[in-house]
């Protein structure tokens, strides 16, 4: 049986959704760490899963992201957010993201696209991360934007 997200659950999930790259492009890595605080986040590329810990979800974007003036000159755009209810407190979200890139070497263009597949969870009221799984499938000129080889084949 298919149920319908009440539209507070539905705002409340996208705007989670959507703080990701809102706190990534601002420099936030901080705050990004603690969105996922209780979530387990899967790399591609062989890189081991980050389970609930904040600190190093922290860490291990501060470690790979190249920052100038403390922030990536990035904007990720989330499209194509498809929210499925699997029970009233559980919803699996799957997203497309686009990450544009500027930087004074380098003109404004599209860098890597990629998906995002959620698991969403209520608890006390409150919606929350508690999976996230990132994907990569196309790729531009990343040389600005961190410091790992990707989308090359040797990831």
């Amino acid at each position: 049986m298919t149920t319908v997200l009440e539209t507070a659950d539905y705002i409340a999930i996208q705007n989670l959704v959507h703080l990701y790259p809102k706190r990534l492009d601002s420099g936030d890595l901080v705050g990004l760490g603690h969105l996922f605080a209780n979530a387990t986040v899967y790399f591609e590329g062989g890189m081991s899963p980050v389970i609930s810990d904040p600190a190093e979800m922290t860490k291990r974007f501060g470690d790979f992201l190249r920052l100038y003036d403390g922030i990536p000159r990035t904007r990720h755009a989330i499209v194509n957010l498809i929210l499925e209810e699997v029970t009233p407190a559980k919803v699996e979200a799957s997203s497309t993201v686009i990450v544009f890139q500027q930087t004074d070497a380098l003109p404004l263009q599209p860098i890597i696209t990629g998906d995002y597949r959620d698991i969403l969870e209520k608890v006390s009221g409150q919606w929350r991360f508690a999976e996230r799984h990132i994907t990569n499938d196309l790729f531009g000129n990343l040389g600005a934007h961190g410091r790992y080889t990707i989308g090359q084949g040797d990831s």
